[in-house]
């Protein structure tokens, strides 16, 4: 295998260990000039199509939110906003600064917002060098 066919599937990899399926429709929230490119191919590849932004106007498979603590809306508000785009039993993928870099945000604080938005969180992960992840699934009925 070639090193560019290798690292293409070690990025596959890391999006189908967060989740990601063939097929999905994934929506970008909170994308700056700091999110993890690598991540964010790595759920192309696995989908099979890109990240759609913010603005796109049907429902999706799944959501990647961006959170840093310096954001000005509150994180409850964003995941019943976020969770509203999303079909029943789908998912969301809260990735915030691993501590100590700048932006980081508590594990805590983000289960207390999944909670109080009516989500249930599923795992953390690490999501690349500057990144932790936590994955939340909406209700079955959501929708």
């Amino acid at each position: 295998m070639s090193a560019t066919a290798g690292q293409a599937q070690s990025e596959r990899g890391l999006a189908e260990r967060l989740g990601f399926k063939p097929g999905q429709v994934v929506q970008e929230f909170g994308f700056d000039d700091d999110v993890d490119e690598q991540l964010r191919r790595s759920i192309a590849e696995a989908t099979g199509s890109e990240l759609v932004d913010e603005d796109y106007p049907d429902v999706v498979d799944a959501a990647l939110l961006w959170w840093r603590a310096d954001e000005e809306d509150d994180l409850t508000d964003v995941l019943v906003d976020v969770s509203a785009t999303i079909e029943g039993g789908g998912s969301i993928l809260v990735l915030t600064p691993k501590a100590g870099r700048e932006g980081h945000v508590s594990p805590s604080d983000v289960a207390e917002a999944a909670t109080t938005a009516g989500l249930s969180q599923t795992s953390a992960v690490s999501a690349g060098p500057d990144w932790s992840g936590t994955r939340l699934v909406l209700p079955k009925g959501h929708r």
